[in-house]
């Protein structure tokens, strides 16, 4: 099967709802997920769940691992369990989400305005206008707003400085987009490597400068 056929049988698998909600589920969680869970999470049997997850390992869209459960170990802590994660394959159709014409700051300040609506304060806006261009924003434990998903990541992968560089550009564009219509928050975009994530994050606050560590 050559690319754009894979690419082809993805979409087609995607389009059984029960795959997607599993996939999405999978996708969502920056650590392995087992098959209960994801059963749980889809509403559906464990036999079910489990099918369909090895139908998405089959296509590559997941990978399989095995784990004990945490804290148990040694004799009697019983068989690993099956765990999923989503793989790094792209595809023609580009399962993540890969925008390669993304790559414009003027375009990164217009999707942040556009995402203007009643109500919704700075941070919101803001990962309502990444969430719309791949990126999948979540939140970390400090309300850091990290990205889950690049957009370049083939691009990235040749070519990491200039690519981190252009999508810290376009990051910094949909904050200065949100900050026009929501003037009274605090965020500012930068460079935050963390393994799973891209290298640009949303913090809230006033970024901290030489000045702020009393250096001169």
């Amino acid at each position: 099967m050559d690319g754009r056929d894979a690419g082809i049988a993805v979409v087609g698998s995607l389009d059984d709802p029960v795959r997607h909600r599993l996939y999405r589920f999978v996708a969502a969680h920056g650590e392995p997920v087992g098959r209960d869970e994801a059963a749980t999470a889809a509403g559906i049997g464990r036999p079910l769940a489990a099918y369909h997850l090895d139908k998405l390992v089959d296509l590559g869209l997941l990978v399989a691992s095995y784990q004990r459960p945490a804290g148990r170990g040694g004799p009697g802590a019983g068989r690993p369990a099956k765990v999923y994660a989503r793989s790094g394959a792209e595809f023609a159709v580009s399962v993540p989400p890969r925008d390669y014409e993304l790559a414009a700051r003027r375009l990164g300040a217009s999707a942040g305005q556009r995402r203007r609506a009643g109500g919704d304060g700075g941070p919101e806006l803001a990962m309502a206008a990444l969430a719309e261009h791949g990126f999948e924003p979540f939140r970390d434990e400090d309300g850091t707003i990290r990205l889950r998903n690049c957009p370049f990541h083939q691009l990235a992968a040749d070519y990491p400085r200039v690519v981190c560089a252009m999508t810290l550009a376009l990051v910094e564009g949909v904050v200065s987009g949100v900050l026009e219509c929501a003037p009274g928050s605090a965020l500012h975009a930068g460079p935050a490597p963390r393994p799973g994530c891209c290298c640009v994050a949303v913090g809230s606050g006033r970024p901290e400068s030489d000045d702020d560590t009393g250096e001169s």
